[in-house]
């Protein structure tokens, strides 16, 4: 795995992390650690963690999540291994039912005293960049690593006429997105997001909203050339996740970068990806980069 090259101070301090992660009674610890504080910031923010978890295990999801799992599909190799503490990583209920709670509690810090609405603080910061710099209005939107539909309810209020796809790796973050999705715009897909199986030149715009930070670099290359295919000529290419270059970042403290990195297996093959390079090689144009929030980028590729 490729260091954090973002400055020689986090680089050295993503190096130390690494090797203490390399234990594992160590990396177990983090995880929980980094675990119980998320809950614990979520319900001191107002947002009911527990008894929103309560509520999900009390309903009986089976016929859900058949109606979205794809039986055919093969997960890879970089998805079936531990994410945000869970041991399953995201195929399972738990991680499902945990997501929103979760935002809430990562993005109540973005801006001060942003609390429970940071997340769609968020979400809108990026949107503004979006209606700022498309000169489109994009009739076909496909959301990429949708999760349980967040990311894909919101662009659907942006773009209240557009026909979005939610696609996702998991078939228990589907479920809980199509039982959300009361009016039944959205198709919702289980594929991954390098292979999606969806028509060449069908989208005017490819969305992926904080999933790159959760993938190896390889995979992430095969995104990059999926999206090229699936997008129509004069389409746009848009990502928003972390920033590497962010201050936040650079002045972590290894303890906090500790419990980050324990949660996120590739973070240091995101940070160090070279996206100029990357769109050279899958024939888009230059990307352009935005900073939409103290730690968050959009980027802008157009086709």
């Amino acid at each position: 795995m490729t260091a954090i090259s973002t400055t020689s101070q986090l680089g050295l301090a993503s190096r130390l992390v690494n090797g203490v992660l390399s234990i594992k009674p160590l990396a177990d610890f983090a995880k929980n650690r980094a675990r119980n504080m998320m809950i614990q910031r979520a319900e001191a923010i107002g947002v009911p963690w527990r008894e929103n978890v309560k509520q999900y295990a009390a309903r009986d999801w089976e016929n859900d999540l058949n109606s979205v799992k794809n039986p055919n599909l093969t997960y890879p190799d970089y998805y079936v291994t531990s994410f945000h503490a869970y041991e399953k990583g995201n195929l399972s209920w738990t991680a499902a039912w945990e997501v929103e709670s979760a935002a809430h509690a990562v993005h109540a810090k973005i801006w001060p005293n942003a609390g429970p609405e940071g997340d769609s603080m968020l979400r809108s910061s990026y949107h503004n960049v979006l209606k700022k710099e498309l000169p489109i209005s994009p009739k076909t939107i496909l959301d990429l690593g949708c999760s349980v539909g967040m990311s894909t309810f919101a662009l659907q209020e942006l773009y209240p006429e557009a026909k979005l796809t939610g696609l996702d790796l998991s078939p228990y973050f589907l479920a809980i997105a199509q039982y959300q999705d009361q009016q039944n715009k959205v198709n919702w897909v289980n594929e991954a997001a390098e292979s999606t199986g969806l028509p060449d030149a069908s989208f005017d715009l490819v969305s992926a909203c904080l999933m790159f930070h959760e993938l190896p670099q390889e995979p992430s290359k095969a995104i990059f050339r999926e999206a090229k295919r699936l997008l129509k000529p004069g389409g746009y290419f848009t990502i928003m996740d972390m920033n590497p270059k962010s201050e936040v970042f650079a002045k972590m403290p290894p303890y906090v970068l500790t419990l980050l990195k324990s949660t996120e297996p590739y973070l240091d093959q995101y940070f160090s990806l070279d996206l100029a390079q990357i769109c050279q090689e899958t024939g888009f144009k230059a990307p352009k980069i935005i900073e939409n929030s103290p730690r968050h980028r959009t980027i802008i590729i157009s086709n």
